[in-house]
């Protein structure tokens, strides 16, 4: 009775073949499954962020994307202030035409009249060169106000000149305009040393018109500048893709952009950098890679 009680004793809980699998299965391979799933949870690329998916609950429907480009938008500069050079050399009229012009008027679309077609131009020719740099500066029909670029209206006036004359004209470049007296003197009365030291009642008043030309002077000096995707898309692509001309899908049409859109981005980048149809390279554009790239994204998140 003794030994059959220190049997029982030492019996432990897994007395069939099946209860031993089952222990092994919950023991090491539940566990071992958890870890891997974990790992591969940790080491994945396409895991949502917490607090940006929560958000996108909360508001009901928005994506995630949608919510990064609302951060994008809220913690970006103000503003920024582009400095130029007031005396440095203007652009010539090829210059200017090849940053700028050629977009449409290489290919002649939206009915821009052609680079060298002298048909196309001899009406406009006809109108006179003063009429032509006003259709230029602000802006005509289709095209926006200096073609959608930022230039002098020196500069503007000269790749008029030189897009009428190879068509036939013969308008004289316009030169670059003198500077102005009154500045020439506050330059000449800024280097030249005080030959007597001012009463203190008189020193306000000798400041006042130097202050005042400073003053005048800095809205003229500074100009945004257009360093993200919107910023170029409204300076160069607006040229093409605001009235959907030429075939170029139109900004914010869904139906247009979605096939464009399933080609994969890569290839929206490369038809925007490269050229593709009546679209030159980067619409005709000197603007780096990224900024171009920005354009495309930005018109894309406007399509979505």
């Amino acid at each position: 009775m003794s030994d059959n009680t220190q049997e029982e004793a030492h019996t432990g809980p897994i007395k069939t073949p099946k209860q031993l699998l089952l222990t092994v299965f919950f023991a090491f391979v539940v566990p071992v499954a958890i870890i891997m799933g974990f790992v591969a949870y940790v080491t994945s690329e396409n895991k949502p962020a917490g607090a940006t998916q929560a958000e996108a609950y909360s508001l009901g429907g928005v994506t995630a994307q949608d919510m990064e480009r609302g951060v994008a938008q809220r913690i970006r500069k103000v503003g920024t202030v582009e400095i130029r050079d007031a005396n440095r050399p203007l652009k010539t009229g090829e210059e200017v035409f090849k940053a700028q012009c050629t977009t449409c008027h290489s290919a002649g679309v939206a009915g821009a009249p052609k680079f060298g077609d002298a048909a196309a131009w001899g009406a406009r020719i006809k109108t006179g060169f003063d009429s032509l740099v006003n259709s230029a500066l602000h802006g005509k029909g289709a095209m926006p106000a200096q073609g959608g670029g930022d230039f002098e209206d020196t500069e503007v006036a000269r790749a008029v000149a030189y897009m009428a004359n190879a068509a036939g004209a013969n308008f004289p470049e316009p030169k670059q305009p003198a500077p102005a007296a009154g500045k020439q003197a506050g330059a000449t009365e800024a280097a030249a040393p005080a030959a007597a030291t001012p009463t203190p009642a008189a020193a306000p008043a000798a400041a006042a018109p130097a202050a005042q030309t400073v003053a005048a002077a800095a809205p003229a000096a500074a100009a945004p500048a257009a360093g993200n995707g919107e910023g170029l898309y409204k300076q160069v692509c607006v040229a093409c893709h605001a009235a959907g001309v030429a075939g170029a899908p139109k900004f914010g049409d869904k139906a247009a952009w979605q096939p464009r859109i399933a080609q994969g981005v890569a290839t929206l980048y490369n038809s925007a950098l490269k050229g593709k149809g009546a679209m030159p390279p980067k619409g005709g554009s000197s603007a780096p890679d990224a900024d171009v790239k920005a354009a495309v994204d930005y018109m894309v998140g406007a399509a979505k």
